[in-house]
């Protein structure tokens, strides 16, 4: 679902990805924060080489990208291919950075309300201390770490749903790991008591100070993913090995117009 005020869609890698620079983002969300009236949450996904990967079989995955409200370009190496292939976007947003400058710009005689929404337990906490020691116009009125699994439970996730409707929050931060977390909102988001969410990955980690994220100039050139993978080798390295393989193939294959999968 694309909201009318924003720019086409533009078609790549078996995806579509809103054109958008990290300003038009940040008012993006911020309106839907404010909607009275919206009759249900809108969500947001930020796709990196793995999604575009996953994307390609992945049924469940494909549909909760038809339905999600923005679809920003996370990894550099999908804004390099939107170059190549002459659909240049004008922005990378991973969503550990979208998530800052929301708070950011969000207005000062405003509360923003938060749910913060993954981690392990205790760390969603501190997070929230940072952020409203930092931005005192943002107020995570609550925090969950869901456990293993959690989204196989009903009654967890009605549990979940619950908590997140007595905290009312106008915007859902969502960090427990992809795709999980783009099934789960994709599958709640009629009953989601927000009138947005992130899915945003690490972005609670980073909010928390549990993990550190690549130095600025890292992020600068495209090399975060060299940071990540050297901080969590064990978790990340067959994932990027893989990944690494058939993103070319993917890339070759809108560039040449050849409708084949890559094995």
């Amino acid at each position: 679902m694309q909201t009318a005020t924003l720019p086409a869609r533009i078609e790549m890698l078996g995806v579509e990805l809103d054109p958008l620079t990290m300003r038009q983002a940040v008012e993006t969300v911020l309106g839907w924060t404010r909607d009275e009236v919206a009759t249900r949450c809108r969500y947001v996904v930020t796709p990196n080489v793995d999604h575009i990967v996953l994307l390609q079989h992945h049924a469940g995955l494909q549909a909760a990208y038809e339905e999600a409200d923005l679809i920003l370009a996370d990894g550099a190496p999908v804004v390099w291919a939107s170059h190549l292939l002459g659909r240049s976007l004008p922005d990378r947003i991973p969503g550990s950075d979208l998530t800052p400058a929301i708070f950011a710009a969000a207005p000062t005689d405003r509360t923003l309300k938060v749910f913060l929404l993954g981690a392990m337990p205790g760390v969603a906490e501190v997070a929230a201390a940072n952020i409203e020691e930092r931005w005192p116009q943002v107020k995570v009125t609550g925090c969950y770490s869901p456990p293993m699994g959690f989204e196989k439970s009903p009654a967890e996730n009605n549990k979940i749903l619950d908590l997140i409707a007595a905290a009312a929050p106008d915007l859902l931060i969502v960090g427990v790991g992809a795709p999980k977390q783009e099934l789960w909102v994709h599958q709640h988001c009629e009953r989601l008591a927000a009138r947005a969410a992130l899915c945003v990955g690490a972005t609670i980690d980073f909010l928390a100070g549990e993990k550190s994220r690549a130095p600025k100039w890292m992020r600068r050139v495209g090399l975060e993913w060299a940071h990540r993978l050297a901080t969590e080798p064990r978790r990340l390295a067959s994932r990027y090995a893989r990944d690494a393989w058939i993103f070319p193939q993917i890339v070759l294959r809108s560039y040449f117009g050849n409708s084949r999968s890559p094995k």
